[in-house]
């Protein structure tokens, strides 16, 4: 179903990325956290990442991620021919673990120390925020402005900025919206959860606001809320791949086995190659 052959299945359970239960014979039961880590095994593969690098970074990544977090909370690609792993907070290469920068093309500037270039940052945000905080006069938009640039240097004072957009226009969807994925990146999904719901609320026909409000249902342990959630998200986009592929974890543990195959073949006709 992830397109993957039962050699390379059988590599990365021999790799001890997988933990399968047995099934009778020489077949496999796999959990939804074990699917997750297939399809991105099956992606990496597919960009032309040998397996060996898949195993390495696949193995490295579910070490370094705090406890807790699993291979669900972060996003797994190949760039360059890089292994890159992304979450709310930024991305790096889990073979190195060297981190990326959020800038433009860096042969643009002037030679420049990074590690001086990160101390300046959050400095500079800060009194960003200040002198709109002192001048008083900034509309929601610009508050909403002021914020988004604030995102990849200062996520502390873009959460302000955000907050202060909300309270020129509570009715702001972008600011909700980006507020509670905010929120949600710095590991709190029901704080993000109310200002997700205010988003979808406006934007009834959005599916992309329909579905992070099922993140952050299925985040907060509410699995029936969550495929509410989502369904609705299907109900605007059929072809919406990953709400498909998350209702298949949510069936599989509701123990909807048949609602849980029918998600994840759903999932696989949208993203077969």
């Amino acid at each position: 179903m992830l397109g993957l052959a039962p050699r390379q299945v059988r590599e990365l359970v021999a790799a001890g990325l997988l933990a399968p239960r047995g099934g009778g014979g020489s077949a496999y039961r796999f959990s939804f956290q074990d699917l997750v880590v297939l399809r991105a095994a099956q992606g990496l593969l597919a960009a032309g990442i040998p397996m060996a690098r898949v195993k390495t970074a696949l193995a490295r990544l579910a070490a370094e991620l705090p406890g807790g977090r699993g291979l669900t909370a972060v996003r797994i690609v190949a760039e360059g021919g890089q292994v890159v792993a992304r979450d709310g907070e930024g991305a790096w290469e889990p073979e190195s673990g060297q981190r990326q920068l959020p800038f433009p093309d860096l042969a643009d500037f002037e030679p420049f120390a990074v590690a001086d270039l990160a101390a300046r940052a959050a400095p500079f945000g800060r009194r960003l925020l200040a002198d709109a905080e002192r001048r008083g006069d900034l509309a929601a938009d610009d508050w909403f402005e002021l914020a988004f640039e604030l995102e990849a240097t200062a996520p502390e004072e873009a959460r302000t900025a955000y907050e202060r957009a909300l309270d020129r226009d509570p009715g702001h969807p972008d600011a909700r919206l980006n507020l509670g994925r905010l929120l949600h990146a710095a590991g709190d999904p029901a704080a993000a959860l109310p200002h997700y719901r205010r988003a979808a609320a406006s934007r009834p026909n959005d599916p992309t606001a329909h579905y992070n409000v099922g993140v952050a249902l299925q985040d907060t342990g509410d699995a029936e809320g969550a495929c509410a959630a989502y369904a609705r998200a299907l109900a605007l986009d059929p072809a919406f791949a990953d709400a498909h592929f998350n209702l298949a974890g949510l069936y599989a543990q509701l123990g909807d086995r048949r609602r849980a195959l029918a998600a994840l073949l759903a999932y696989r006709s949208l993203t077969r190659r």
